[in-house]
């Protein structure tokens, strides 16, 4: 805040103004040039842009009885408007020091009501509670808090080694759960390729069988054609083959073979002859 006695002044975009005759309020001033009375006016000016207030590192206790440090950081500015502008001068003396000391105290309140599992993972509810419970508190002294974030949680040190050792333990529980998945995935990818390859044998055996049936039936079909005809004649060679064999006599006549065996020196007709 600026105060101004001079007859000349002015307002500048970012700021706005009022003005009091005796110590009275006798007007609302908007940026540019401006001119009053010295001695009898005077003009308080205020700064209405958004000012950055860090909240302070403190020590609070949450619901279950953890002190842990937290710090935060908030966004305020006076509300442009008449009304809002005359209650920053007349409803506070210090409207930064006051909204600090209202920061801190909420911030511990809102801590209290959770636990530190909660808080550390809160963060953006804390935030959001903060800002509008502030917001609503400022109201009477023509402030907005248009955003609050919270910086800084930081438990003691054993808790932190407590909670390292438990987050390394579910990320190795984690790591071990994946690698059994991935073994199981890969014994289920081998039975598949075992019952795919023995489906593969078994429909080669099918089609090889199948290909020996055809070729028997081929076979078959060959013979019964060509050979049927001529099983008599083939019968009636076997016949001679054997009887050389043991040295016996054949004559092969015009109606086909009509071998003559002989005993000794006495033939003996087993079939039409010509001579």
């Amino acid at each position: 805040m600026r105060i101004v006695y001079k007859m000349f002044y002015v307002v500048k975009q970012y700021e706005r103004a009022i003005r009091e005759t005796f110590g009275s309020y006798s007007g609302y001033i908007n940026p540019g040039l401006h001119i009053q009375i010295p001695i009898i006016q005077v003009t308080r000016v205020r700064d209405v842009r958004e000012h950055t207030m860090d909240i302070r590192p403190q020590e609070v206790i949450t619901k279950d009885n953890v002190e842990i440090k937290v710090d935060g950081i908030m966004w305020v500015r006076p509300d442009i408007s008449e009304e809002y502008i005359k209650r920053t001068f007349y409803n506070i003396d210090n409207w930064k020091d006051a909204v600090m000391e209202l920061a801190q105290t909420n911030l511990r309140q809102e801590f209290g009501h959770l636990t530190l599992d909660e808080s550390l993972t809160a963060r953006e509810k804390i935030s959001d509670n903060l800002q509008r419970s502030l917001d609503e508190l400022t109201d009477n002294w023509g402030l907005k808090v248009t955003k609050v974030e919270i910086k800084l949680i930081d438990p003691p040190v054993d808790i932190k080694a407590a909670m390292h050792k438990q987050k390394t333990a579910e990320q190795e529980r984690r790591a071990m759960k994946l690698l059994a998945t991935g073994r199981f995935e890969a014994a289920e990818q081998d039975k598949l390729a075992a019952i795919q390859l023995a489906e593969g044998k078994k429909e080669a055996a099918i089609r090889v069988a199948e290909g020996k049936a055809a070729a028997i039936q081929l076979v078959n079909e060959a013979a019964q054609k060509y050979f049927t005809g001529n099983a008599k004649e083939l019968k009636k060679w076997e016949t001679v083959e054997n009887s050389l064999k043991d040295n016996t006599k054949v004559i092969v006549t015009s109606e086909g073979i009509s071998p003559n065996l002989f005993v000794g020196d006495i033939p003996v007709k087993t079939g039409k002859e010509t001579e």
